[in-house]
């Protein structure tokens, strides 16, 4: 043993002779131009290829290294037995990653690959025959699944428009609060075949970025939300920026005042987005030409009450608003309509009637969605998010009670916002919520039976509900008041001439 370790000292110090020869006789820049050619001899034989993607380019962050990071994080917790674990700023999640040294295998398209994270950055290993087929496809996918992944775990936002047209401290049109409605399509009080419709339409649409480019049409669509009060409209909304994962800008007409602002708006929204109008039959004068009364023959040219003729009535408003219909249209399907990718435009009414044709044709509004009166299916959604049982449960099974159930929620006609303040009222008894609901119903029932059975849906439809007084009184103020003086020259005329009329009347009966 001794014999050993003499010869390893030995042997130790030959080498470190040798070591301090070589720095003595090859000069430093000799040394590393060996060392250099050594590598690339190596490399040559080698069927890798290696790609570091750093954190910093330079002066600035490398975009590259943050998406590969959150793509990695994706699926690393599974397979990574040492992990990093970090949260964004407005996220919502926690974030897996490597640590230093550490590696992992992924699949792309049949092709292996390997990642390690060194410091400050990420090494790439691909097999150099892979290289041309999957190297700009593989890193443009980890794009899009790191932008899929940021947006998921991000915060999203509700928007609206600054009053006036005013801008923010940043400079931006649109103040914005976290979106946190809870509403989602497995709550939403509808049937479930046609929420399973609107699903798919919505899932076509987030993932007909191709299909879009190959027809050539923008990447947008158009959904109309229309029935009585109180069926859940805006929960639909909600649901859908939920399931899609879209922030929300809620667009108030009446705070725009020109159409040149309205498309700076547009401009302004990001893709990945749901822009909302609800009530727009309530928020401009947008009403169907069809029905509106006849022009006059001829105005003069000089007559100051043309111009606002022209304009689309907008001195009607009181708020000197000029949006016009051709500007409302080229909003959601002009050319400018184009500025942005991804984006859904959802409008909501009370009476589709009063709403113009060109307004609601396929390529603006592509999809009509009537929201109803609760129906069976619905009320058992219902029966399920207040009450947490299934409408048999608190049946105790009973068919005939069932049935009685299905036909008086069928002829009640009552909206899921009625059935749901009964269900509210009464969520810690279930057996009284259920009879306090019958008797409701069948009172709707009776109701509906004496004044006419279905007239009440049709009639509210057509604008001739009792709904139509609030979007009366709605309307009046958002009107500001206006003196006693006429606001109508002829009306004035009218007055003054029977006064005078009733003057001379009297001057004669007194001679």
């Amino acid at each position: 043993m001794k014999e050993f370790w003499t010869s390893l000292a030995s042997l130790l110090g030959v080498l470190a002779f040798c070591q301090s020869l070589l720095q003595m006789v090859f000069p430093p820049e000799l040394r590393f131009a060996s060392l250099k050619f050594l590598n690339r001899a190596l490399n040559c034989f080698s069927s890798y290829c290696y790609y570091d993607i750093t954190e910093i380019d330079g002066v600035n962050t490398n975009e590259l290294y943050n998406a590969v990071q959150l793509y990695l994080s994706s699926f690393v917790s599974a397979s990574g037995s040492r992990l990093s674990l970090t949260r964004a700023v407005n996220s919502s999640a926690t974030t897996f990653g490597l640590s230093n040294n550490d590696c992992i295998n992924d699949v792309f398209d049949g092709v292996a690959v390997l990642w390690e994270h060194v410091k400050r950055g990420f090494t790439l290993r691909i097999r150099k025959r892979d290289k041309d087929l999957i190297l700009d496809s593989y890193l443009d996918y980890i794009m899009d699944k790191a932008n899929d992944i940021r947006r998921k775990n991000q915060e999203r936002l509700l928007y609206t428009n600054s009053r006036g047209g005013s801008l923010d401290s940043r400079g931006h049109p649109w103040e914005s609060v976290p979106f946190k409605h809870p509403s989602t399509f497995e709550t939403l009080a509808m049937d479930p075949e046609r929420k399973r419709q609107i699903m798919e339409d919505l899932r076509d649409f987030a993932a007909g970025q191709a299909f879009y480019q190959r027809t050539g049409r923008a990447w947008k669509r158009g959904y109309l939300l229309y029935g009585p009060p109180g069926t859940g409209k805006s929960s639909m909304i909600a649901a859908m920026a939920n399931f899609l994962g879209y922030d929300i800008y809620d667009l108030e007409l009446t705070e725009v005042h020109s159409n040149s602002e309205l498309r700076k708006l547009l401009m302004k929204t990001s893709s990945k987005s749901i822009i909302v109008i609800e009530d727009i039959d309530c928020s401009v004068n947008l009403s169907n030409r069809s029905k509106a009364p006849h022009a006059p023959a001829s105005r003069s040219y000089y007559d100051p009450g043309a111009a606002d003729a022209a304009r689309g009535g907008g001195g009607e408003d009181g708020n000197n608003n000029t949006i016009t219909l051709s500007g409302l249209l080229n909003f959601t399907d002009g050319l400018w309509s184009c500025c942005g990718s991804e984006r859904i435009f959802v409008f909501t009414t009370n009476h589709i009637d009063k709403l113009d044709p060109a307004l609601l044709r396929s390529g603006r509004m592509d999809m009509h969605i009537y929201m109803s009166y609760c129906s069976y299916p619905a009320l058992k959604i219902l029966l399920r998010n207040y009450l947490g049982s299934e409408a048999e449960d608190l049946l105790g099974g009973d068919t005939a009670a069932a049935g009685k159930l299905r036909e008086a929620v069928e002829k009640a006609k009552m909206t899921p916002a009625d059935i749901s303040e009964v269900l509210i009222k009464n969520r810690r008894n279930e057996e009284r919520a259920v009879g306090e609901l019958l008797e409701a119903l069948r009172a709707r029932a009776e109701r509906n039976d004496k004044y006419g059975g279905g007239m009440r849906e049709e009639c509210e439809l057509n604008g001739v509900a009792v709904e139509e007084e609030e979007e009366q009184e709605k309307r009046a103020l958002e009107i500001p008041k206006e003196g006693s003086d006429c606001d109508n020259d002829a009306s004035c005329k009218k007055v003054g001439d029977d006064e005078a009329e009733a003057e001379a009347e009297a001057e004669k009966k007194a001679k």
